[in-house]
């Protein structure tokens, strides 16, 4: 699968985050600051995993059609993903 810049750009954001928090942790910030940060890098993480879930299963599904084949196994595995995520 090809990661286009979208994908990239949303795993180099939620990257930041992550230092966000470990420069709170250093300056000794507020708990309730600390676990909303946390609380919004987990939800640009949930994000992307679904972009990129869905990004692959439309590719998959798109070739199967054109193969010729079903497509429920593939769309069964996304969901798994999907739920495994959480």
């Amino acid at each position: 699968m090809k990661y286009n810049d979208q994908m990239k750009n949303r795993v180099k954001r939620v990257e930041g985050q992550v230092r966000a928090l470990l420069r709170m942790m250093e300056e000794e910030k507020d708990c309730k600051d600390l676990v909303a940060q946390m609380s919004a890098a987990r939800n640009a993480l949930d994000r992307t995993i679904g972009l990129v879930v869905s990004t692959n299963l439309e590719q998959c599904v798109r070739d199967q059609i054109n193969k010729g084949e079903d497509t429920e196994e593939l769309i069964q595995e996304a969901v798994n993903l999907l739920v495994k995520s959480r």
